[in-house]
């Protein structure tokens, strides 16, 4: 959701590239707290950080494809296990076809 880090959504401890990352977006939000605004959280936005109003982040739902090759790369990339069995992943194939 909305204000989560890279390092709170991790399974595995952060490296030095997170800490900067992290550190640059309280950044971002301190200034933007500062400047009076309210209702926003900070990101990147065409490659410049950004104050987001929380309504542009919630007006839709994205759907998390379990199938999907991003999931495994989060997947594997996080340490995480997969706790879906076969059978599960063959429901939400047969769901994705027309």
């Amino acid at each position: 959701g909305p204000g989560l880090t890279s390092q709170t959504a991790r399974a595995i401890p952060s490296i030095a590239s997170d800490n900067v990352y992290c550190t640059l977006l309280a950044h971002s939000a301190v200034h933007g707290a500062m400047a009076g605004y309210t209702g926003f959280t900070v990101g990147p936005v065409n490659g410049r950080h950004a104050y987001i109003p929380f309504n542009r982040i919630t007006e839709k739902q994205n759907k998390v494809v379990i199938t999907d090759r991003m999931w495994a790369r989060l997947l594997s990339s996080t340490n995480q296990p997969s706790f879906l069995n076969p059978k599960d992943i063959a429901e939400a194939k047969e769901e994705k076809q027309p």
